[in-house]
């Protein structure tokens, strides 16, 4: 019995395809700070203090992984027991991420040219809006309200791809311009990626999670009611 539909599997493979930057080369640098040789770049700041970037990237890499399987119609409706176990956690692991995004994003010395106050409040608004969600999207499932609950579910993990939109916009700038963007350009770079992001989620939620309304209600709705002749 095949578990997903094809067009599923197009949607998956997609999925990991868009996040390969950020998540797989993000477990390059956890077999780096491990003692592994190093693939990418250095980083100073994930050398001084390991820890809590490991958290980010693996907390991250489950999040966006496992949380694409969530939105797949087949496996909420076939195996809803997995569907919840999985649900659970991504919701923890898209805590984590956030939490530790933020601490970095806090705690960590930037230089100027690689964060300045507008990226810094950015990345702080949005974790919070992050973890707002989940433990929003946890209360409306446990009311069953389940297109509020997919619908935070989304917008939650359009913050969390925002790094893969990111990448694809830094290489597009590298290709025109040859070089990185640095200071407030580059932050408004960023920023772009995530308002793209949930954009589309918004998108989305409206024309493929939202209710449908019954035929009977829009034909009420369209045709005025006549009183008399």
């Amino acid at each position: 019995m095949k578990v997903l539909r094809k067009s599923e599997w197009a949607i998956l493979l997609f999925i990991v395809a868009y996040s390969f930057l950020p998540a797989f080369g993000g477990l390059f640098r956890v077999l780096e700070l491990a003692g592994g040789p190093a693939i990418i770049p250095a980083n100073q700041r994930a050398s001084a203090m390991p820890f809590p970037i490991i958290l980010h990237i693996l907390s991250s890499f489950l999040f966006l992984l496992l949380g694409a399987t969530q939105f797949l119609p087949s496996i909420r409706q076939t195996h809803p027991t997995a569907h919840r176990v999985f649900g659970r956690i991504v919701a923890v692991a898209g805590c984590l991420s956030a939490g530790s995004g933020m601490w970095m994003t806090h705690f960590y010395d930037f230089p100027a040219s690689l964060q300045g106050s507008l990226l810094y409040w950015v990345r702080i608004t949005l974790g919070l809006l992050v973890i707002a969600f989940i433990l929003w999207a946890v209360l409306s499932i446990r009311s069953c309200n389940i297109f509020q609950h997919s619908a935070l579910m989304l917008r939650a993990y359009a913050i969390g791809q925002g790094a893969s939109t990111q990448a694809f916009i830094g290489i597009g700038w590298m290709i025109l311009y040859g070089t990185e963007a640095t200071g407030p350009l580059r932050d408004a770079q960023l920023g772009s990626a995530w308002a793209i992001n949930l954009l589309i989620a918004e998108a989305l939620i409206w024309a493929t999670l939202a209710p449908k309304q019954p035929a009977a209600a829009r034909n009420l709705q369209e045709k005025p009611l006549r009183v008399g002749h």
